[in-house]
C-alpha cells in the first residue's frame, strides 16, 4: 500500500519560516520524482516544486528564491524548507510521487494546512 504523508504545516506570521515534509512508503522512493503543490480556498491545485529521482529541482515563479526542496533517499522523505512565507502562500499542501515511466503524478498525500498571517 502506498502512502504519502505530509507534516509541519501550521500557522506562522508573514515573513516565518516552515519546513514541510513527506515521508513515502510502499514506492522504490529513489526512482520517483517529488513534488509539492498547493490549493488554496477558492482556487485551483497549483505547482510549487519539484525534485526529480537524479536530483534536479524546479521552482514555481512565485517561490523561487524563498522556497527550497530537497529528499533524503535513504529516509525515503522529500521536504520543502519555506522562508519569508507570505500571506499569499497560504493554502493546503500536498506531496506528488510520479514515476520515471509515468506522464502523470501516480500518488498524492492528504495534504497539510499551511496559513500565514500578516
Amino acid at each position: 500500500q502506498v502512502q504519502l504523508v505530509e507534516s509541519g504545516g501550521g500557522l506562522v506570521q508573514a515573513g516565518g519560516s516552515l519546513r514541510l515534509s513527506c515521508a513515502a512508503s510502499g514506492i522504490y522512493f529513489r526512482s520517483y520524482t517529488m513534488g509539492w503543490f498547493r490549493q488554496a480556498p477558492g482556487k485551483e491545485r497549483e505547482f510549487v516544486a519539484v525534485v526529480t529521482w537524479g536530483g534536479g529541482t524546479t521552482y514555481a515563479d512565485s517561490v523561487r528564491g524563498r522556497f527550497s526542496i530537497s529528499r533524503d533517499n535513504a529516509k525515503n522523505t522529500v521536504d520543502l524548507k519555506m522562508n519569508s512565507l507570505k500571506p499569499e502562500d497560504t493554502a493546503v499542501y500536498f506531496c506528488a510521487a510520479q514515476n520515471r515511466g509515468s506522464r502523470s503524478y501516480d500518488y498524492w498525500g492528504q495534504g497539510t494546512q499551511v496559513s500565514v498571517s500578516s
